[in-house]
C-alpha cells in the first residue's frame, strides 16, 4: 500500500498537525506514504524537520488553478494506491479534480468542518462522484453531509487524535503563572482559536461582566490571530475589561499556556470537532463549550466540562461561575477529561482508524 497526502494549509493548526501526525504514524508502520504541501509553511519544515517523505509546490491560494497540473505530475509520478485530501476550500476541489484527471487510485477527502452544505449536483459531485469515501472527524460532521443527501455508505468517520504528552507540561501551576505575568490565586480563563466570528470570543465578553461580579480577579487570555482582533480589542475597551482580558496572538507553548489556567472556553457557533478542547482535557483542566457539531464528543456535559447552548451569554456565565465556585468539580471534571484523552483520542487510534479506510478500499 502506498499514500499519497495532500494538505496545503500553511499554518500550524488543527488540520494540518492530523496530518503529520499521520505520517508520522504511517512511517513508523512501514506503510509508504508521501506528503504534497505548501512550499515554506510550518507543515514543510515539520516534515522536513523530521525526514518525512514531501513534495513541497507553490500554491497560491484556493483558486490556483495551475495545482491541478503541478498535482496531476506528481500523482504520475508517485503511483500511489491511495490518494487522501486533507485540505479543505480550493485545494480539495483541485485535489479531487486532479485525481479524476489521472484516474490514479482510490481518493478519500476528509472534512473537519460542519459548516452546512447544501444539497444538489454540486454536492453529489464532489462528496460522492469524485472521492471514492469521505473520512469526517466527527460524527456531527457526519450528520451534516447525510442531511444534504450525502449516503452513509460513502461516509466514515474517524476521530482527530492529538500528541496528548505535549499539552501536559512540566511546569507548575505558579511557574506557569510567573511565565504569563499572571497573579497567583485568581481564576484564569482561555480561549485558544482563531480570532473570526464562528469561534464566538464576543459571547464570552459579554458573559465575563457576570463573571467579574462574582470574581473579580479573573483573568482572560485570547489565544490566537485572526481577522476580528481589531473588532475584539474594541469591545474590550469599550467594556472596560482592558485591565483583565489579554491578547497573547499565536503561541507555540499552548501546553504551558494551558497549565496556568483554570478552564478552556470555547463559545464557538459553529465547530466540527475542535482539537484545543482535546489539548486542555489532556492538560487536566475543564471545558465550557458551545453545544455544536462534534463537540458533545468530546466535551461531555458534566463528564470532562460543561456543554451550554451556543450564543448564549448568560449560559456561558452559569457554567463558568459553577465551575469557578467548586474547586472540587474542576478537579474532577479535569482528569477524567485527561484519561479519555489518553484513551480515546490519541494518535494510534487516528492513524488505525485511517488505515482501516484504506484497507478497506483496497479491499473493494
Amino acid at each position: 500500500m502506498k499514500t499519497l497526502h495532500i494538505e496545503m494549509g500553511r499554518h500550524r493548526l488543527g488540520g494540518t498537525m492530523q496530518v503529520y501526525y499521520l505520517m508520522r504514524g504511517l512511517r513508523e508502520r512501514g506503510v509508504p506514504a508521501v506528503l504534497v504541501c505548501a512550499r515554506g509553511g510550518d507543515l514543510h519544515q515539520l516534515a522536513a524537520r523530521d525526514g518525512l517523505n514531501l513534495r513541497a509546490v507553490d500554491f497560491a491560494g484556493d483558486v490556483d488553478l495551475r495545482f491541478v497540473w503541478r498535482l496531476a505530475a506528481i500523482l504520475r509520478a508517485e503511483r500511489p494506491d491511495i490518494i487522501h485530501i486533507h485540505s479543505r476550500r480550493g485545494a480539495d476541489t483541485l485535489g479531487l479534480i486532479a485525481a479524476k484527471i489521472t484516474g490514479i487510485g482510490k481518493v478519500i477527502l476528509s472534512r473537519r468542518v460542519d459548516d452546512p452544505v447544501k444539497p444538489g449536483w454540486l454536492t453529489q459531485l464532489r462528496y460522492v462522484k469524485l472521492p471514492d469515501r469521505v473520512v469526517t472527524v466527527s460524527k456531527g460532521i457526519a450528520r451534516v453531509l447525510e442531511a444534504a443527501g450525502v449516503p452513509a455508505s460513502c461516509i466514515r468517520q474517524v476521530y482527530s487524535a492529538i500528541d496528548f504528552r505535549a499539552y501536559q507540561s512540566a511546569l507548575d501551576v505558579t511557574a506557569a503563572r510567573a511565565r504569563l505575568d499572571l497573579p497567583p490565586g485568581v481564576p484564569v480563563l482561555v480561549v485558544i482559536a482563531q480570532l473570526i466570528p464562528r469561534k464566538g470570543h464576543r459571547f464570552l465578553l459579554q458573559a465575563l461582566p457576570a463573571v467579574l461580579a462574582q470574581h473579580p480577579g479573573t483573568r482572560v487570555l485570547f489565544v490566537g490571530e485572526g481577522a476580528e482582533e481589531a473588532a475584539l480589542r474594541a469591545e474590550v475597551a469599550r467594556g472596560g475589561l482592558e485591565a483583565c482580558v489579554r491578547f497573547l496572538g499565536y503561541r507555540n507553548d499552548i501546553g504551558d499556556i494551558l497549565r496556568a489556567c483554570d478552564v478552556l472556553v470555547h463559545p464557538a457557533t459553529m465547530e466540527g470537532f475542535a482539537n484545543v478542547a482535546m489539548q486542555a482535557m489532556a492538560s487536566g483542566i475543564p471545558v465550557v463549550s458551545s453545544a455544536v457539531g462534534g463537540m458533545p464528543e468530546s466535551v461531555r456535559d458534566g463528564v470532562t466540562g460543561l456543554l451550554v447552548p451556543p450564543c448564549d451569554p448568560p449560559a456561558l456565565a452559569a457554567a463558568l461561575l459553577r465551575l469557578l465556585d467548586d474547586p472540587a468539580l474542576r478537579a474532577r471534571l479535569g482528569e477524567q477529561g485527561r484519561r479519555i484523552v489518553e484513551q480515546e483520542f490519541n494518535t494510534d487510534a487516528m492513524i488505525e482508524g485511517n488505515l482501516r479506510v484504506y484497507r478497506e478500499l483496497l479491499a473493494d
